[in-house]
């Protein structure tokens, strides 16, 4: 069963992003390292998605006049392929509706494989640059 809490342990929670965008990082030759992002995560909403009780992800959120910002959602390699990463994209829907956003925004890397659970569960581009698709979805 997966569910979801407040994350409790933001270094943990920095890894398995570490862990999962690494060889994106070192295809961009983007210098990033685990103290790097728990920096840029400490003030945001930060969820741990679990299964069965285990923690197998991060959802984290932030939160402006435009909606929500998905600013990562992330699924252990060991996990991806199995529908949690569906599943956690409705708990960041429900999370942002709740708090009044009508619209999630977020950021994927071109050469990521989840823009196509994006694209399948109704995002649109707004932008692309060299590394990265800017796209969002109307929620209600």
């Amino acid at each position: 069963m997966v569910s979801y809490r407040q994350t409790e342990d933001l270094s943990a929670s920095a890894e398995i992003t570490y862990l999962n965008m690494r060889s994106y990082y070192e295809h961009y030759s983007v210098d990033w390292d685990c103290s790097k992002i728990e920096d840029q995560i400490h003030n945001l909403t930060n969820f741990d998605i679990l299964l069965n009780g285990e923690v197998v992800g991060a959802i984290r959120l932030a939160f402006d006049n435009v909606g929500c910002y998905v600013r990562d959602l992330q699924v252990s390699e060991k996990y991806q392929n199995k529908g949690i990463g569906a599943l956690a994209l409705s708990e960041c829907e429900r999370l942002a509706i709740e708090s009044g956003a009508n619209r999630l925004r977020l950021r994927v890397f071109k050469v990521s494989p989840a823009f196509h659970l994006y694209e399948r569960v109704g995002f649109v581009v707004d932008n692309v640059d060299d590394r990265f698709y800017s796209i969002s979805r109307t929620i209600s």
